[in-house]
């Protein structure tokens, strides 16, 4: 472990972000899945039940900042994969198949995620977990508001 930390800002955020990106999407990949997709199929693998169609789309949005023709095409990626399925005309479930993988991809990521945390105290941990959540609120915050723009 590095004994000193540089000063957290967004580039030091957006690094660790990438790194541990790019150990996913090497776990994904050997399952013939990409990370915006695994990140739909999770949001219907955590859903209590199916989904309104709708609903999906609009979380699929929200987690990958996405537009709405691009959620729709992920989930629809899903549906063509037999990963998602329809039980009536706007609800959404996850099939056997796409829970299987869900389950098979979470297991092998969390393995990988305990070797990168490991040795990482859990108090330290909560701090980190604490900042990343208040600067997460704070830019969808500036998002919505439109502050995402360039000054003019």
């Amino acid at each position: 472990m590095t004994t000193t930390a540089p000063p957290v800002d967004g580039r030091v955020i957006g690094l660790a972000h990438y790194a541990s990106r790019a150990v996913l999407e090497g776990v994904l990949a050997r399952h013939g899945i990409s990370f915006p997709q695994s990140v739909t199929l999770r949001l219907a693998a955590v859903a209590e039940g199916p989904v309104d169609r709708a609903r999906l789309t609009g979380d699929v949005i929200g987690a990958l900042k996405i537009g709405h023709p691009e959620a729709d095409g992920l989930v629809d990626d899903l549906f063509t994969a037999g990963l998602l399925a329809l039980d009536e005309p706007s609800l959404v479930r996850i099939t056997e198949a796409g829970r299987k993988l869900h389950d098979t991809t979470s297991a092998e990521t969390r393995a990988v995620s305990a070797r990168i945390y490991a040795g990482i105290p859990s108090d330290e941990l909560a701090v980190a977990g604490r900042v990343l959540a208040l600067v997460t609120e704070r830019a969808d915050r500036e998002s919505a508001a439109g502050a995402a723009t360039p000054d003019q």
